[in-house]
């Protein structure tokens, strides 16, 4: 990270089982933070209750809530009907987040409709009050990027920005403002071109940072400034 002048990242816990571990980095170094969630595709692990996230959430250097959301991608045999325990997760999270005020890291895969309904009716509005958050790993259409942004949460845009077949992302990327712009891993998956393949590492987010440069047209010092910045807003961090 250091030789590719990457200065900062959120390492992202899916299960409590993990956080132990996935706040063990943050606290091992000063310029990682953590999270705490259960991602929405993990079954038959330990369901997050409101006080278990409310609890991790207010430790030390973890600055967010997730990851958390809804995926309906592998629905297999089940029904939408069958994934209510998914919408009561998603939702607990949100009231954890305006609990104590942190944002929420959201993933939504098969399934952003629902997404953003329980986004509405948690009262996640962009108003007083709201936790916000960010959109992480964009995969979804411009229109629900423009919902997102209207709700006041941020987008995340991963190495698929990179990949040949990617241009409907690159043109998400190309509308959403620069003040409401992320980029990440979403390690060890969705390594940029040109280590498509590869396990990702944070080395590799400059790739992703060139490709937004050239699609909004600015340098790449001007993209690496404004997510720092957007970083550090977001997650309520004193850095520059």
């Amino acid at each position: 990270m250091a030789q590719a002048q990457v200065t900062r990242a959120l390492c992202i816990c899916t299960t409590l089982e993990e956080f132990d571990q996935v706040h063990g980095l943050a606290l091992q170094y000063p310029n990682f933070w953590a999270s705490v969630g259960v991602h929405p595709d993990n079954e038959d692990v330990m369901e997050p209750s409101l006080q278990d996230l409310v609890s991790r959430g207010s430790m030390d250097k973890v600055v967010a809530i997730g990851e958390t959301g809804l995926d309906y991608y592998r629905l297999g045999e089940r029904t939408l009907a069958d994934m209510e325990w998914q919408r009561e997760r998603f939702q607990t999270h949100i009231r954890a987040a305006r609990a104590i005020a942190k944002p929420l890291v959201i993933h939504t895969r098969s399934a952003s409709g629902d997404t953003l309904d329980i986004l509405r009716a948690e009262g996640e509005n962009g108003s007083a009050g709201s936790a916000g958050g960010v959109f992480h790993c964009f995969t979804e259409t411009i229109e629900v990027a423009k919902a997102a942004l209207d709700l006041g949460f941020y987008i995340s845009f991963s190495g698929i920005v990179t990949f040949k077949s990617a241009q409907d992302i690159r043109d998400v990327a190309a509308m959403v403002p620069m003040d409401r712009m992320l980029i990440e891993t979403d390690s060890p998956y969705l390594a940029p071109v040109p280590f498509r393949g590869k396990t990702n590492n944070p080395s590799y987010v400059p790739h992703v940072a060139k490709q937004l440069a050239l699609v909004k047209d600015c340098s790449v010092e001007s993209i690496a400034q404004a997510t720092s910045r957007n970083f550090s807003k977001l997650f309520k961090l004193q850095i520059a």
